[in-house]
């Protein structure tokens, strides 16, 4: 059975828990364990999906369909461990659960209590799949004395107990300010949140202090002191150059082996850091730095896009340059030139997204990366950019664009290039879409197996002709254009297997100019680079040899 360290944090969010909990992960497959990581988040939207990127940043999909935290990047990217529809829970899906339950008569007549019942739905939750691996890491989003994660910590408390001793620990993130004007650093903030902590029944084994200056040693003992833990139970987080850096650096303060001796784990296997110390030599050590425009709509907020800036940064690792991402708001040059916002760079990427707003600035991208045979990567909305600039500019199809614009403005204004998914394969079974259906998880979610053709460049670059890639989307380019478009050059190289849609496109007369239907950067990982990031950073590397 499995071994469970719950993560929790206190004084601020956004400390650093998700990094923190991925980096413990690696460092327990480094010694050779299996591991598996999960979040429960307390807010009460059933999942991410229907948030706008500005309040939640990107939504993390996984191979099963779950539209989860992008902290299930992280830890697929540091663990390389498939995330899971089991991996994720909120509050909403929690009670969504307990109410239709009682509204089936499971609970046979019961008054509905946060305890028992919401908390035994958390619990439930949290034993799936505990025979599968060593260690199980589950992260409490938010802080500890927010209203809505108190059934949480509730459920973990009751899950401790009903667990044989030591076989559960509590890892807790804090922040340590430093206030310059005394030159100290300060322990109260930890002392109090401990504090709260240990009022609802948990005392944390192992301390994680967020800092920016190092925690001297009568600090430490001060923190053990008045925290109840050990002085080695006390570790320090520093603010790194680069996230790869933090399995490495939590590995130097002692908490993999703080963690094993909180399970009494001794003598403990020791670990094999050659992959990590591969991964930072080639983000510390670069041979060269090329300049990509990411040209997007919620440019203002990087997390927003946080897989494909990862996904680059892995692309770059593979090329051993240095990838300097500049975010571009495509609502910019909605109505002007794009030339002057896009010259100098060795690349352009245009991400996913939904709605009308700024995608003229997105097709005006697409079409001068074409002209100017510059590297372009296109994902989902931006693939969809793409092919209705071929059919405006070069089909002579003058009014192409996409029914999901048309539906926003709730008039037809565009010969529907784009149009709505009303049915698809997904496994043996059909799946039926309406216009009208429910947001939430009504997409086509997951992965999915595409045919790429043969002497294609995707075909290339995958080095297969079958592709298994993950997919968030309601609107898909429509084939009844497609001879059209592909005597223009424009060659559909990658399809469904059931040849009904498109999933790939690529200008046949173009140095590199790919776009895909799915999100290539969510399966992407330092120790192994997405091929078709690894191929775009290339073209870019290639490309800023000849400006």
């Amino acid at each position: 059975m499995a071994r469970y360290i719950f993560i929790t944090g206190g004084v601020v969010s956004s400390l650093g828990k998700g990094l923190a909990s991925a980096a413990l992960g690696a460092l327990l497959q480094a010694r050779g364990y299996s591991v598996r990581l999960r979040k429960l988040d307390p807010y009460l939207n059933v999942d991410p999906g229907t948030m706008s990127p500005f309040e939640h940043g990107e939504v993390f999909v996984t191979d099963d369909g779950a539209e989860t935290d992008l902290d299930l990047g992280h830890y697929e990217r540091f663990t390389g461990v498939a995330a899971r529809n089991t991996d994720s829970v909120s509050s909403g899906r929690v009670y969504s659960t307990v109410l239709e339950k009682e509204r089936r008569g499971d609970y046979l007549g019961k008054t509905i209590q946060v305890i028992p019942h919401v908390t035994n739905e958390i619990k439930e939750f949290l034993h799936i799949g505990d025979d599968e691996v060593d260690f199980m890491l589950c992260e409490i989003g938010g802080t500890v004395g927010d209203i809505e994660g108190l059934p949480f910590f509730e459920a973990i408390r009751q899950f401790s107990q009903d667990k044989p001793r030591g076989e559960c620990i509590f890892m807790h993130l804090t922040l340590l300010p430093y206030l310059a004007a005394s030159g100290e650093l300060k322990t109260k903030p930890t002392q109090h949140s401990v504090k709260e902590l240990r009022s609802i029944g948990i005392a944390p084994d192992v301390l994680v202090c967020r800092s920016e200056q190092p925690i001297p040693e009568k600090e430490r003992e001060k923190i053990g002191l008045f925290c109840n833990v050990r002085k080695d139970m006390v570790i320090a987080a520093y603010d790194l150059k680069s996230i790869y850096e933090a399995p490495l650096a939590y590995h130097r303060e002692g908490l993999d082996q703080a963690v094993l001796d909180a399970f009494g784990i001794a003598p403990a296997p020791k670990p094999d850091l050659s992959r990590w110390e591969d991964v930072a030599d080639r983000v510390f050590h670069p041979e060269g730095e090329v300049k990509i425009a990411i040209v997007g709509k919620y440019t203002q907020l990087e997390d927003a896009y946080k897989s494909i800036a990862e996904a680059l940064t892995h692309g770059g690792m593979a090329n051993r340059v240095k990838v300097k991402i500049e975010w571009v708001d495509a609502e910019v040059f909605d109505k002007s030139d794009a030339a002057p916002y896009l010259e100098g760079f060795h690349a352009i990427l245009v991400p996913g997204g939904f709605g009308e707003r700024g995608t003229e600035g997105k097709i005006k991208a697409a079409e001068y990366a074409r002209t100017h045979k510059i590297p372009y990567l296109g994902i989902c909305l931006g693939m969809q950019m793409a092919v209705i600039e071929a059919a405006r500019n070069v089909a002579n199809l003058a009014d192409a664009g996409s029914e999901e614009f048309d539906h926003e403005a709730g008039g037809k204004r565009f010969t529907p290039v784009v149009y709505h998914l009303k049915e698809w394969v997904q496994g043996n079974h059909k799946v039926a879409r309406k216009v009208t259906d429910d947001k939430g998880g009504t997409m086509r979610l997951g992965a999915y197996t595409a045919t790429l053709a043969e002497g294609s460049k995707v075909a290339e670059i995958y080095g297969t002709t079958t592709i298994e890639e993950r997919h968030r989307h309601r609107y898909e380019v429509d084939t009844k254009y497609r001879e059209q478009l592909e005597a223009c050059g424009l060659q559909f190289s990658g399809m469904s297997p059931d040849g009904k849609l498109p999933e790939i496109v690529e200008w046949k007369d173009h140095p590199w100019f790919i776009g895909v239907q799915y999100h290539p950067e969510l399966k992407s990982k330092p120790f192994d680079p997405h091929p078709l990031f690894e191929g775009f950073v290339k073209a870019a590397k290639d490309n800023s040899r000849l400006v």
